[in-house]
């Protein structure tokens, strides 16, 4: 025997559905994850391949296809090759519909010699509720037989097979439905007329509808589905003909959670496989969330791979594990979490074992009690009782083979058998079948119609595929669908026909949902959301807690009802499953090298930059003018920075200018009081109380420093403090060059000097040297005018508010024309500082402008280091320490000795001192 008949074999005795030989040994692919994600890639269509590739030999070697072709005698005639002999149920009409669904669980395949014809294989392990399902189907074509309103004057028919739980069979079955099986659905002997079958409601299992579709969906046979959930199966490219009435797979409860780190496992076939990459594509699109591990469960209950599965469950941190598997998967998988007592996991599970009783027990459900699940809509099916309770073999043609469900049906609920009983069946006590047994006496599932899902969808499939050809019967002539608008008639209607009108469907069944396919044949997604709960008297129930459902407006929706949802954990709370915890905001998303990227690191933004988000991928940064809050959640305005007169600093500097200006206009008020006194008329009381004027200008443009810069104080502060101080050093100038002008006329021949130095030259001297300053201003003001700035180089967090200078040479030329008055000034002091005492006023110039100077000297370099607001309370200070050196040196003795020491303000006083100096 070759070596893969035999490995064939074996593996149909360990699954409970067909599967590749590879399936039986160690699967690589779960020890290494990069491998395994490229194997994904090409497993679905390997598998695909591969059965159909067993499919056909298996029907070579077992020398059995049901095949409608024409013999090479007669070239008209038109018959079966052989027959396959299939657990059925049949019913003639009109038109027949037919149906694959799993009544038996299991097969048993015979040993291949290869030297004669095999035995067929023998169908194990009786499914109630695959019966059940199967019986649904038949009532609803009784339920439309009784309907006037659909169909009218047409009888309607069924061809049921059993898969029995293997892909070669319900492969069978498929041929047999599509090329006719029993005499009485035969085509006519010319190979016309209308089809055996016009539609197919099944498979059960995405497997085995993934395959046949395969093959029907070459002649465009309907197939509409109640449990296959593939998203593959959604692809109109691969099954153009596939339809189904449960939605595809899909999660939300992930999302509504936040479990952002699950763990996938998933059955080793393509319905498992296909789920994987389903479900990884679409956590990435969403961006919602990743997979921990991807784990493949063997067929076989291989130990040492089931014992390596669980461990990394137990070890890793993702505590919510997703499983789409079958039931005999979570049989062994629970074994061994019992086994290694694997707790504080929440189980999510597929609709293969949502509402699984098999697993609903007291060993296992301390670790399964809390489950999740998607279960296929739960639908009220009226008048489905009754109908059961009428079966009886003999309604059935219980001697005819295939029509053997119902009998089938009957020795396992009756535990008895028809007559003749197998050998020796009698003498170990067993029953013979009558027929006449009640069944509403049994106790029996088979009537416990509580929980109809599947059926439901059964149920929604036949009155989809009959709507669809009540639609054709009702088309008018001359107004069809088809080429020159023709219109299908019941003796030429072809299924790819049927299928032009199934993908139209649209109708509401009794219990209110509302029943339509989209572009890729799928339903509506309307699903139930399921929780295990463990009750106290130690009873399990499974309740309803949600559902999902699609709507035109709001996509897919989620409904959860969390109040009832029972949590199998201490804090009766949902679980947290991240890899890391979510970025508050002020933070970014940084991944982890190497890691899936629901791993990252939390780093806090930058100065000058938020988010404000959870899980914000990128800080962005504040608008010019604003700064990032402590918490860099947000933007807040940036603190703006000024000379003002609400702080500490304004206040002193602006107190200190208000006191020199008072303290001018005290010394003015006396000079002017005093004016016809010796000291005020000694020197030329008039520039004395010129300069009193601009020393009181020099201590008041300083408040143009102080405050908010605006246009017209930044161009203003630089004229105004350049002119008065020019004004001032003007002032001090004339009056040395008057010192010592009155001093060589008081010499021998001397006295023409003075007429230089009258009145009327001082004023002009002083003018002249005034409105010099006051073009240097204009030209730079015109050229370069200073204005108001946000700078934001000194401070990130603040804007300082200064003037820019505009031109930096015209300040320079400002600031040096009032420096060279004053060296002047100083220089002609200091020439003076020797001349008599009554006349010696350059003691006092020459010490004003030594302070003057030295003040001015020291402030370039300090308002060059100074930023911001400091620069300019450098300059305010300068401003008000040269002021008042020169008010102090020059008008305080001359105050005290008014003030304090009026006898020595006399001419005698004044005269006598000459005299005794000379």
């Amino acid at each position: 025997m070759p070596g893969w008949v035999e490995r064939f074999n074996n593996d149909r005795k360990h699954a409970k559905g067909w599967h590749s030989p590879a399936h039986k040994t160690k699967n690589p692919c779960v020890k290494n994850r990069k491998r395994c994600e490229g194997r994904r890639e090409v497993m679905g269509g390997f598998l695909d391949s591969y059965l159909l590739l067993c499919v056909c030999l298996t029907l070579v070697f077992c020398c059995s296809p049901s095949l409608c072709s024409v013999s090479s005698s007669p070239p008209s005639s038109c018959k079966l090759r052989r027959k396959f002999h299939l657990n059925g149920m049949h019913k003639p009409g009109d038109v027949v519909l037919g149906g694959l669904f799993e009544v038996h669980y299991t097969s048993v395949f015979p040993e291949w010699t290869f030297t004669s014809e095999p035995q067929q294989p023998s169908c194990k392990g009786f499914d109630t509720l695959g019966f059940r399902h199967a019986m649904t189907m038949a009532f609803a074509i009784d339920e439309i037989n009784k309907n006037s309103n659909l169909l009218p004057n047409l009888t309607l028919g069924y061809s049921l097979y059993d898969n029995c739980g293997a892909l070669i069979i319900g492969f069978s079955g498929a041929l047999s439905l599509a090329s006719g099986q029993v005499d009485q659905f035969l085509l006519q002997d010319n190979c016309l007329g209308t089809p055996p079958v016009l539609g197919i409601v099944g498979d059960h299992y995405s497997t085995f509808s993934i395959a046949i579709s395969n093959v029907l969906g070459l002649y465009k046979i309907p197939t509409v589905s109640y449990f296959a959930t593939c998203s593959c199966l959604s692809d109109r490219q691969r099954f153009p003909s596939f339809f189904r009435t449960i939605p595809s797979d899909a999660f939300q409860i992930l999302k509504h959670f936040g479990w952002t780190w699950v763990g996938l496992l998933v059955s080793d076939d393509d319905y498992g496989l296909h789920v994987a990459q389903s479900l990884q594509s679409d956590l990435a699109q969403s961006g919602g969330g990743c997979l921990a591990y991807l784990e493949v469960l063997p067929w076989d209950s291989d130990p040492s791979e089931l014992k390596r599965i669980v461990y990394l469950i137990k070890t890793s941190t993702a505590r919510v594990v997703i499983v789409f598997a079958h039931e005999i998967h979570m049989i062994q998988l629970m074994e061994e979490v019992v086994r290694q007592n694997v707790t504080g996991l929440q189980w999510i599970a597929s609709e293969a074992w949502t509402s699984a009783a098999v697993l609903q027990t007291p060993r296992f459900m301390p670790y399964l009690s809390g489950t999740l699940g998607i279960a296929i809509r739960r639908g009220e099916i009226p008048g489905l009782r009754a109908f059961l309770l009428q079966i009886r073999p003999d309604l059935h043609h219980n001697n005819s083979y295939g029509n053997s469900m119902v009998r089938q049906f009957w020795e396992y609920t009756f535990q008895c058998r028809f007559a003749p009983p197998p050998a020796g069946w009698i003498e170990v006590g067993g029953k013979s079948c009558t027929g006449d047994e009640d069944i509403g006496n049994v106790e029996t599932e088979f009537l416990d119609l509580s929980n109809l899902r599947p059926e439901y969808n059964v149920y929604k499939a036949v009155y989809a595929l009959v709507y669809a050809l009540d639609n054709i019967l009702q088309c008018e002539p001359g107004r069809g669908p088809f080429s020159e608008h023709s219109c299908a008639t019941l003796k030429t209607l072809e299924p790819w026909q049927l299928l032009h009108y199934l993908q139209k469907v649209n109708f509401t069944t009794p219990f209110g949902d509302q029943v339509s396919f989209d572009e890729n044949g799928d339903a509506s997604p309307i699903y139930d959301i399921m929780n295990w709960l463990w009750l106290p008297d130690g009873r399990i129930k499974v309740q309803n807690v949600g559902e999902v459902k699609k709507s035109v407006f709001k996509g897919e929706e989620l409904t959860l009802d969390e109040d009832k949802i029972f949590w199998n954990f201490e804090s009766k709370e949902p679980p947290r499953s991240v890899c890391s915890e979510s970025c508050p905001p002020g933070t970014r998303m940084a991944r982890k090298k190497g890691e899936p990227e629901c791993c990252f690191d939390c780093i806090p933004c930058s100065e000058g930059k938020i988010s404000n988000s959870t899980d914000s991928m990128k800080c962005t940064s504040c608008p010019e003018d604003f700064w990032s809050s402590p918490q860099r959640d947000y933007c807040v305005p940036k603190k703006t920075e000024f000379l003002s007169y609400h702080e500490p600093l304004g206040i002193c500097l602006t107190t200190t200018s208000l006191l020199g200006t008072f303290i001018c206009a005290v010394v003015l008020g006396i000079f002017i009081y005093h004016r016809s006194t010796p000291m005020v008329r000694a020197n030329n009381s008039e520039l004395s109380f010129l300069l009193l004027v601009s020393l009181k200008l020099c201590f008041l443009c300083s408040l143009l420093f102080i405050g908010r810069p605006r246009l017209w104080t930044c161009q203003l502060r630089h004229a105004a403090f350049g002119i008065s101080f020019v004004l001032c050093v003007s002032c001090i100038l004339v009056k040395t060059m008057v010192v010592l002008a009155v001093f060589k006329a008081s010499k021998p021949g001397g006295g023409a000097s003075l007429k230089w130095f009258g009145a009327v030259q001082q004023r002009g001297t002083v003018l002249a040297l005034t409105c010099i300053q006051a073009v240097i201003c204009t030209a730079w003001l015109v050229s370069a005018s200073t204005a108001p700035h946000k700078n934001t180089e000194y401070h990130n967090d603040k804007i300082v508010y200064e003037c820019v200078v505009g031109s930096t040479i015209g300040f320079a030329v400002l600031l040096g024309y009032i420096g060279f008055l004053a060296i002047l000034s100083f220089l002609l002091a200091f020439l003076a500082r020797n001349l008599p005492d009554n006349f010696n006023e350059a003691k006092f110039i020459t010490f004003s402008m030594l302070i003057f100077c030295a003040v001015w000297v020291a402030f370039v370099p300090a308002y060059v280091n100074s930023p911001g607001k400091y620069a300019d309370a450098v300059e305010v200070f300068a401003i008000l320490a040269s002021s008042f050196g020169l008010l102090v040196a020059l008008f305080g003795p001359k105050c005290y000795i008014i003030l304090l020491r009026p006898e020595k303000n006399t001419k005698k006083a004044i005269m006598g001192r000459e005299k005794r100096k000379s």
